[in-house]
Order: C-alpha cells, then structure tokens, then sequence
C-alpha cells in the first residue's frame, strides 16, 4: 500500500507541502492514508496500530494541538475489544482534543441500519467505549447511512463516522458531518466540516488518474 499511497499523495500536486502515513491493509481489507499540509499543521508524534493511525497535529497558524486517528475497524466479532483497547491506549498516550474518523465497521443504532432492528451487545458496547472515552458523535448531513452493498445496494448502514471529544469540538465550533457523492467506493466520502465560515463548494477532489495505482480500487472496495 505505501508505494500506492504515495502515487496518490503526489497526483494531489502540492509536492514537497505534502507530507503523509499508512496504516496498511491486510489482503483486501483494512489500511488507512493520512495526509496533510505541512504549511497548515506540523506532526508533532504518529502511532501506528493494528486498527488505526493516530498523528499528534500542531495548527501553524496558532500553536493548537489535537489529535487525529484514522480507523478501520475489524470485520470480525473477536476482534472488536482489541479494537476497542486499542483506543483507549491512544486516549492514554494524549490528552490532548482527539478526532477520530473511519470505517468502524459496526453501526451503534438499529436505524443506522435500513431494515432496521433490535439494539444487539454490539451496538451497546460501541456507545460504551463511546462515552468511556468521553467522546461525542457528530450529526450526520446528507443521509442516514453512509455505506450500500447487496443485490441493487438494498443493504444500507451506517458504517463510517467521526467521533470528537469536547475540548476538540469546543475548538472547532460547528463542526458537522455529512456525505459526499461516492465515485468508486460502496462507501459514500465523509466530510468534517468546521462550520462557521462559507467556503464555496466543498472542497474535494477525486483524480481520475487515482483508478490507476495499482490496487487502489481494491481499497476503496475493501
């Protein structure tokens, strides 16, 4: 994957500005990309887990310092409370405001489900670990679900979200999360916008030029 997350970081065109880490996958499942501006935030610290990346940011403009992690959650049931440690071990190495974003791979309400439900322990211990780590989950813009597969996409979850915690949101005020047109994946993008402030269309990009590194459509699909 790294060899294809660094076509990707250069097909961006902001060359030596453009910094970035991998989480790897695992066969056709799993890694995650990061990357960022080194003329808007300095990395101060990156972990690299089983399920996640989590980079310690730094705002040029004003010294702020908060914390990102990018997930992909397991798809398997025995896996989850690694899952779940795992974050809770990012929690103690930082204090500092954290955002977490990805693909958990596991929806917290039977309404984040098209045919709907019963609250399973799944779904319970999810909003445990939740408020465990006091974090807050975002409204969601856009649509209630944000991945589609099965025959004619009938299934529909909730699979991705951001997750931050109070001092994080009480930095960024207005902070939302809403659904962008999908391109490629079964899963729709996620943007985490500040809010506040009118900028024009949503700023997003999908390369073209993207569908030919190798092994990136297996990503998006994984």
């Amino acid at each position: 994957m790294s060899q294809m997350s660094l076509g990707v970081v250069r097909s961006l065109g902001v060359g030596r500005f453009l910094d970035w880490g991998v989480l790897n996958a695992r066969g056709a499942a799993g890694g995650v990309l990061v990357f960022w501006d080194k003329r808007v935030m300095e990395l101060e610290g990156m972990e690299v887990g089983l399920f996640s990346i989590s980079c310690r940011f730094k705002n040029c403009e004003n010294g702020f310092s908060w914390i990102f992690s990018g997930v992909y959650g397991p798809t398997l049931k025995r896996y989850r409370e690694l899952f779940w440690e795992e974050l809770g071990a990012i929690r103690g190495l930082w204090s500092d405001p954290w955002c977490i974003g990805g693909d958990f791979n596991l929806i917290r309400f039977p309404n984040e489900s098209r045919k709907g439900g019963r609250l399973s322990s799944s779904m319970r211990r999810f909003s445990e670990v939740i408020d465990d780590l006091d974090l807050r989950d975002l409204p969601l813009q856009g649509g209630p679900f944000t991945w589609s597969g099965g025959l004619n996409n009938q299934a529909m979850f909730r699979l991705d979200r951001f997750l931050v915690s109070e001092d994080w949101e009480g930095h960024f005020k207005g902070a939302v999360q809403c659904t962008l047109p999908r391109p490629v994946s079964d899963h729709f993008l996620i943007l985490l916008d500040e809010g506040g402030v009118t900028r024009g269309p949503v700023p997003f990009r999908f390369e073209n030029m993207w569908l030919k590194e190798k092994g990136f459509k297996d990503l998006l699909k994984g």
